[in-house]
């Protein structure tokens, strides 16, 4: 019995590692999205948007993994059917959608106006911004969820 409340804690402490890691880099990505809305120098915006995929923005991908872990381990107090692990995956479902669909696309085409035109158009920065708020408006709400356990 102990070594399961180890190992689920230990899960869990993982899931809120990867729920900060996905704030800190979503955040950066909003950051950057905004510095160049407000016109940064080409050479600032080939640095915050290199030309290469973003594997650090996927790290939210982990959180359902963690997540379903935890229900797998949580035993009896631990179920898919709770309010607040369905918030979390639907949650999931609309912020994977749009970080995938949306958000990295607008990424990597600023990315390549960043370096071949010598600059990317600040509207197009501020739509990318409005997509990672959009990501972060969902995980607050799963996270919020989590927290309450309704």
């Amino acid at each position: 019995m102990i070594a399961a409340a180890v190992g689920f804690d230990l899960l869990l402490l993982v899931h809120i590692v990867v729920a900060l890691a996905s704030v800190v880099v979503l955040a950066t990505l909003r950051a950057s999205a905004g510095a160049l809305a407000r016109g940064a120098a080409p050479d600032e915006q080939r640095r915050r948007f290199p030309q290469r995929r973003d594997w650090a923005a996927r790290v939210v991908h982990l959180l359902p993994v963690t997540g379903l872990a935890l229900v797998a381990t949580g035993g009896p107090s631990e179920r898919l059917t709770h309010p607040w692990v369905l918030v979390g995956i639907a949650c999931y479902l609309a912020l994977a959608g749009h970080l995938e669909a949306r958000t990295l696309p607008q990424e990597r085409r600023l990315a390549d106006a960043a370096a071949t035109s010598g600059g990317a158009p600040a509207a197009d920065a501020r739509a990318l911004a409005r997509s990672v708020d959009v990501i972060i408006g969902l995980l607050a709400i799963a996270l919020v969820a989590m927290i309450a356990q309704f």
